[in-house]
């Protein structure tokens, strides 16, 4: 198994394993149960997005579908109360 995706978020990992599974590849979340272990601390490379090895390369052009569509839904939270900065609003 390789890693297609590593994600922010438990529930960016879910998107992307949705996504993939939409498109009959099988995937596995990897590290899910770790997030609990960190408490409060950010769970930054813990969770991962695995598929098999051959369908490595069709899950990439999916896992970069499903990156765009997360910056521009983010993008679009973060400039709705027209303040412009990210993170700072």
């Amino acid at each position: 198994m390789r890693i297609a995706y590593r994600a922010q978020n438990l529930i960016d990992a879910h998107l992307v394993k949705d996504a993939l599974e939409r498109a009959d590849i099988r995937a596995f979340i990897s590290g899910e149960y770790l997030i609990g272990a960190v408490g409060q601390l950010p769970a930054m490379d813990y969770v991962a997005v695995m598929v098999a090895d051959v369908h490595l390369p069709a899950a990439e052009s999916i896992v970069r579908e499903v990156e765009l569509q997360l910056a521009e839904a983010r993008e679009a939270l973060w400039t709705a109360d027209g303040c412009g900065q990210p993170g700072l609003c």
